[in-house]
Parts: structure tokens; sequence; C-alpha cells
């Protein structure tokens, strides 16, 4: 069994746990921003009723990343790009994006569209390399339902969209 080998399949309610465990490791990283964790149960559940969460398995065992997709008109949304800490660095953030991407355009989403927070420019570099730009700024506490999390120290959202058309 290949330990680099993936397969992408959309997840179900079975995996709402497993979702939780990854998005919240892989999300590790704003502990120093945000209080708390990135996703809770309830969460994951109510997005897999609004829209789908799609999954990368490791061949060798486990889940390895993850991207959350819903509809939202001609422009589609993604958010929660999520990879193992153990498995970073291996473009499984590329490939999530390509898939999610694709899953949208399928749907006849014209645009794509995600919210990063300004405390991770290293995000926003890493989005726009593929092809986003930034569009407005919004509030930390724009987004619905509002976050649970408190944040630490000063931070909004750089709201960046792709056109899917012009591939």
């Amino acid at each position: 069994m290949d330990p680099m080998a993936f397969t992408f399949r959309t997840a179900t309610d079975a995996d709402a746990a497993a979702l939780v465990a990854l998005v919240n490791d892989a999300f590790e990283i704003e502990a120093d921003t945000l209080t708390g964790d990135r996703i809770e149960l309830s969460d994951v559940r109510n997005r897999l009723r609004r829209g789908s969460f799609l999954v990368c398995d490791a061949e060798s065992g486990g889940m390895a990343g993850c991207v959350y997709v819903e509809l939202r008109g001609e422009t589609g949304y993604l958010g929660l790009v999520s990879v193992a800490s153990t498995r970073q660095s291996l473009g499984l953030g590329r490939d999530l994006m390509a898939a999610a991407e694709d899953w949208l355009r399928q749907a006849g989403c014209g645009v794509c569209q995600l919210w990063v927070l300004s405390t991770r420019p290293e995000l926003l570099d890493w989005y726009g390399r593929r092809g986003y730009r930034v569009v407005r700024r919004e509030p930390f506490e724009a987004v619905n339902p509002p976050p649970t999390r408190k944040p630490l120290r000063p931070v909004h959202f750089e709201v960046m969209e792709r056109d899917l058309t012009a591939d």
C-alpha cells in the first residue's frame, strides 16, 4: 500500500467526528489568534445539511484532508481547507482546492468565494497564487452564524473570489 496514495470522496454523516478532529488539527495554527476549537460537531452536522465536505483519504488509512463546499446561487463557497498536520506539504491542499472548484463548477457556479483571516497572510498569498483576489473586507463577527470563538487580537476577514469560468 502506497503511503502517498489518496482517494477523494464526499463525506457522510458517519464522518462528522473525524471531520471535527481533522479540521481542529489543521487549524491549530490559529490558537494565537482565536480562542477555542475551529469547529464543533454540531457545526459539522449543520454544514453537512447545507453543503458537502470533500474528503481525501489516505490509502494507508485515515482522513488526510477535507474542504467544505456550499452552493450560494451562482457563487460557490469553499472553506475549511484542512490537511492533517502529519500530511502537510504533500500538495493535498492544492488537490483539495482543485476538487472543490471542480465540484462547484459542475454545480453551475461561475465564481468561487472564500474567507481568510487577516492574521493569515501566508494563506492570502497561497490563494492569490491560485487566482483568488481580495474583493472586500468583513468584520470578524460578519459570519453567519456568528463565531463562537473570540479574537485574542484584532482580526477581520479578507473575502477572496476567483472566476471559475476562466479555466
